[in-house]
């Protein structure tokens, strides 16, 4: 195993990255650590003859995929203990790597090294009045090793072993967005006392060429900053109102003004791009808008009801249709029906389920496409019987066992099923040996988990959980951890316990965007007090590993073929 794996990611930057690269591949050498150039605009001659020509290896996606899948490809391909990731457009200073390397082995307990960055304009920089930074991502902290609060991805360090505890960097997330941040507020929640070290010897100039340096280029890219970040203040429920937003954007034109400098338009830029997507958030629909945080306590939850109706309901449809019609017309459905014939070998499916008198006529239409199945299906359901629905499941399993059989699906007697249903579900999650998985909810489909929603063009994501309905499909292989079921009444915050136990299981887990079905009748907690059902998941969690909203949100992999 190599002592350090460098990272780099890069997109259609040629000129910068050989820069980068000529500053690094001698240091490298020299500690005797391997680089990965990740090409996320797909494979290039250009750029894997650089890469080559200073002994990196190169590896380039079928095509741009985003920052953080390209930092996740690096990190499954790579063998490094500590895994170094630099962007394509700084050059390393002497003793760069050097430092990262010292500081790891002398701080064993810190587990993310931060470097140096200082902002580098090689074009004539716009006039400035002197208070104001280069719009560039930058990080000065003085000239000793300190503790601090975030690394920035330009120029930080993380120990192999972290990245295995805390997961992957969330692919969900934009470049720009929050995207190593999340990563690291999601260690610091796993583990309150993992410290982050700047290491001031770790030094790299983030670059502008000449003419990336002009105010122009600039301002255009300070005000998509600023969009970014009014997105990642939403997320975390902290945006500022769009009065404030307007107060701070005034005042950066007055600075302009009053100072006679030019160079702070990047800073009204950066407002004015908030400002902006501010104006954005407002004006979208309400099921579009950034989920609020959970209340303290409640760090298992949605934070949303994700109920759909009124206008909202009628475009949603609209755009499920085009999505139909562009599986249909591109051949994906045909196509994944004739292997969903041949492929896997039948299965023994036994299918389990709680039927209200009033879905009688939709639990028997759910009935009907599950036995057309070329599979050997066996289903059994029951009325509620004033029990809760996995305390009625575990009544059943104790009827009909699940030993014997491959797969074990409970269903909810409210969904609509597409046709061919259940062999094309089977085909994709042992195509990609989903252990736990569901199927995609429609658009217009009630789903409080904005993750388990279908996705156009994607056959399979991976996620880090399940939800418990309205359909879960679990694999022979979870079956001695997870059955019997826990005997809940509603049943919220299992599905986040399942997740922390096919992490630590190695369970993988997925949402079959090909196959999404409706959740038509209920919206989540319809039948159900909702602070019932908060006070019974609190309970049954205070004892139990759980993953956690932001990190079910999350998705790890997206399959856009098979």
């Amino acid at each position: 195993m190599n002592r350090a794996s460098i990272i780099i990611p890069t997109r259609d930057r040629l000129p910068y990255l050989e820069v980068t690269l000529r500053s690094i591949a001698p240091q490298a050498q020299q500690a005797g650590a391997e680089i990965l150039v990740v090409d996320d605009a797909g494979p290039s001659a250009a750029a894997r003859e650089l890469a080559e020509s200073v002994g990196a290896r190169y590896e380039p996606h079928d095509g741009p995929c985003g920052l953080n899948i390209a930092r996740n490809t690096g990190i499954e391909r790579s063998s490094g203990d500590l895994v170094v990731f630099a962007d394509d457009d700084i050059r390393a200073l002497p003793g760069w790597l050097a430092a990262f390397l010292e500081a790891a082995d002398a701080n064993p307990d810190a587990d993310v090294f931060a470097g140096r960055i200082t902002a580098r304009l090689e074009g004539r920089p716009p006039h400035s009045c002197g208070r104001e930074r280069p719009p560039i991502t930058s990080l000065e902290l003085g000239e000793r090793d300190v503790e601090t609060e975030h690394a920035w991805g330009t120029n930080m360090a993380i120990r192999r072993s972290a990245l295995h505890r805390v997961g992957p960097f969330d692919v969900s997330l934009p470049s720009g967005e929050g995207d190593e941040q999340e990563w690291q507020e999601r260690m610091l929640r796993t583990d309150p006392g993992a410290r982050i070290l700047y290491v001031a010897g770790a030094g790299v100039e983030h670059r502008r060429t000449p003419e990336d340096s002009t105010l122009r280029s600039l301002a255009r890219a300070a005000e998509a900053r600023g969009r970014a970040a009014r997105r990642v203040d939403a997320r975390r429920g902290s945006a500022p109102s769009l009065a404030r937003e307007a107060r701070t954007l005034a005042g950066c034109l007055g600075h302009v003004i009053r100072r006679g400098c030019p160079s702070a338009m990047t800073m009204a830029a950066h407002s004015a791009g908030r400002l902006r997507e501010g104006i954005r958030e407002r004006r979208a629909p309400a099921a579009e808008r950034p989920a609020p945080r959970a209340a303290p306590g409640e760090d298992f939850l949605s934070g949303a009801s994700g109920t759909v109706g009124g206008v909202d309901a009628i475009r949603r449809s609209a755009v499920d249709g085009a999505v139909d019609a562009r599986e249909r017309l591109t051949g994906m459905r045909s196509r994944l029906t004739r292997a969903a014939q041949l492929s896997p070998a039948r299965r023994r499916v036994l299918v389990l389920g709680v039927t209200r008198p009033e879905h009688r006529a939709l639990a028997g239409a759910i009935r009907a496409e599950l036995e057309s199945s070329r599979h050997i299906v066996e289903i059994h359901t029951r009325g509620p019987d004033g029990a809760g629905k996995f305390e009625n499941i575990n009544r059943l399993l104790s009827e009909h066992p699940a030993g014997g059989h491959d797969w074990l699906l409970v269903v909810d007697d409210d969904v609509e099923l597409p046709k061919g249903f259940l062999d094309s579900f089977l085909f994709l999650c042992e195509r990609f040996s989903l252990a736990l998985a569901q199927p995609a909810h429609r658009l217009h489909s009630h789903a409080a988990w904005q993750v388990t929603r279908r996705r156009s063009g994607v056959v399979v994501h991976e996620t880090p959980f399940v939800e418990i309905g309205p359909i879960t499909a679990f694999s022979s292989e979870t079956f001695d951890v997870l059955l019997p079921f826990p005997d809940l009444q509603m049943g919220w915050g299992l599905d986040v316990h399942w997740g922390a136990l096919a992490r630590e299981h190695g369970w993988r887990c997925g949402v079959v965007d090909a196959v999404a079905i409706r959740h038509r009748v209920a919206p989540a907690a319809s039948a159900y007090p909702r602070a019932a059902a908060v006070a019974e998941a609190r309970e049954f969690l205070s004892h139990r590993p759980y993953i956690t909203a932001g990190e079910a949100e999350s998705t790890l992999t997206t399959h856009r073929s098979w």
